[in-house]
């Protein structure tokens, strides 16, 4: 038996037999020795595969093989430290041809191929597989005067800094820098932010069983080939967005899962959230929850390469971000502000000595008196005019446009996780080094801001101009 590890490397094991004689048979087993004994190691000789596009079809790549005895079975290690293919993509255990007619994800995905030969040797290699995002349609969703496409900066709008005790980001986080949560390369071998996707009108709808919190949705337009942040083999969040095309008498629609699960079979969420009509304003009913914390849409939230690059490059991107950006804080305030809608957080707050029920919504216009946390859920902070820009920017043109993007239309706080966090799609156009230059600012740097004068409907994303 020819014993390998991972990298390839192996040891040969002679067993020597003592004959009386040289029959046919044992001649036969010598000459399988000497063969053994002088083939090759066996490898995986493919180092590189090509990028691709989501929603496109892959032009293909064969992981070829050689050495130890063919022919050879191809497979992705099961290992659940191990990257899955790309949603969408296929292996031909056979041939190790990688095909497929949809793309799905997006991102960099670093799969760990392994060849075994007839004699149950193995080889392994990781090779990364980089695909293009495909998000051009995110900065469209909701009408153009939601607050999710409102400016709030100062000097444009004259939204002043929102005073309420609640507002500020509490102290122990103003040290965190912002970090990019998204972007091109790996992490720990799995695509770097949270996917969407768009399916045309006439996707068809599948069941949908919710496991734990609240469901929008029993059955939707969700194929099996969705992106799963982090994949399938993720432990974490798992979301999964589906934006809904218009058409067939249908308005455009949002499908927001989170801890999506698709298992050869119907897909399962820990809880979902549905927006029927993103061509309207209808926020989800205050407390009942959406994907996330804050009860926000996460997909137009996202900060995507499509939108930073605009018609420019990679290189070179010409685009502007107009939304607010999704982002995270250790702990959020257990309240919500518009356009939040629900919340996950701790601490309280009180009006006169009187305390506020927690888990509810409180006003910008008519603040609590004090609290003992602050940085409600929902609540929006810009760059302030003051903070220069940092110096690495003007090396940096993707960072550059986002951090224009914070002093325009800000920031909002969306979720529990790390301090800083800035949430975006992962995509192989992203220029990592380049996006390193934000955690330049911190979150000192920022400014609550109250819209509180822009509120239509506490059910409503609209503004009033």
């Amino acid at each position: 038996m020819d014993v390998r590890n991972s990298s390839g490397a192996g040891t040969l094991i002679v067993v020597v037999f003592v004959c009386a004689a040289l029959g046919a048979d044992s001649a036969t087993a010598m000459a399988q020795i000497t063969r053994r004994s002088s083939s090759s190691e066996l490898e995986i000789t493919t180092t590189s595969c090509p990028a691709g596009k989501q929603l496109g079809s892959y032009v293909g790549c064969t992981i070829v093989a050689s050495g130890g005895s063919p022919p050879y079975t191809y497979s992705i290690s099961s290992n659940p430290n191990s990257c899955p293919l790309p949603e969408g993509m296929s292996l031909d255990a056979s041939t190790g041809e990688i095909t497929s007619s949809l793309i799905g994800g997006q991102g960099t995905y670093t799969p760990r191929f392994v060849v075994t030969d007839s004699d149950d040797d193995q080889a392994s290699r990781s090779i990364n597989l980089v695909i293009d995002g495909n998000n051009a349609y995110l900065p469209n969703v909701f009408p153009s005067n939601s607050i999710f496409h409102h400016r709030v900066d100062a000097a444009t709008t004259g939204l002043p800094v929102d005073t309420s005790p609640a507002a500020p980001i509490y102290s122990g986080y103003l040290s965190a820098t912002i970090k990019a949560f998204f972007g091109k390369d790996s992490y720990e071998s799995f695509p770097n932010g949270i996917p969407a996707i768009k399916v045309p009108y006439n996707q068809p709808d599948v069941s949908v069983t919710t496991t734990l919190y609240q469901s929008y949705f029993t059955s939707g337009p969700i194929p099996p080939y969705a992106p799963v942040e982090g994949t399938s083999r993720s432990t974490g969040d798992r979301h999964v967005l589906v934006y809904l095309e218009a058409g067939g008498g249908n308005k455009p629609a949002l499908y927001e899962m989170w801890q999506g699960i698709y298992e050869n079979g119907p897909w399962t969420d820990s809880s979902n959230a549905l927006w029927p009509n993103v061509s309207g304003n209808a926020l989800t009913p205050q407390g009942k929850g959406t994907s996330d914390a804050a009860g926000l849409p996460v997909a137009p939230l996202l900060v995507n390469a499509d939108e930073v690059i605009g018609t420019g490059t990679s290189e070179s991107p010409n685009g502007t971000v107009k939304h607010p950006i999704r982002f995270t804080v250790n702990h959020m305030l257990d309240y919500w502000v518009w356009p939040a809608t629900d919340t996950a957080g701790t601490g309280s707050c009180a009006q006169n000595g009187t305390t506020i029920p927690v888990a509810s919504q409180i006003s910008q216009s008519s603040p609590p008196s004090s609290c003992t946390m602050t940085g409600p859920a929902g609540e929006i902070y810009r760059l302030m005019a003051t903070v220069a820009t940092p110096s690495c920017a003007a090396t940096s043109p993707q960072a550059n446009i986002i951090i224009t993007a914070f002093r325009d239309y800000g920031i909002i706080l969306a979720d529990n996780g790390d301090s800083g966090g800035l949430i975006g799609t992962p995509d192989g156009r992203w220029n990592d080094n380049d996006l390193s230059c934000l955690s330049s600012l911190t979150l000192a740097d920022f400014e609550p801001v109250n819209v509180s004068s822009l509120i239509v409907s506490d059910d409503s994303g609209a503004t009033n101009h």
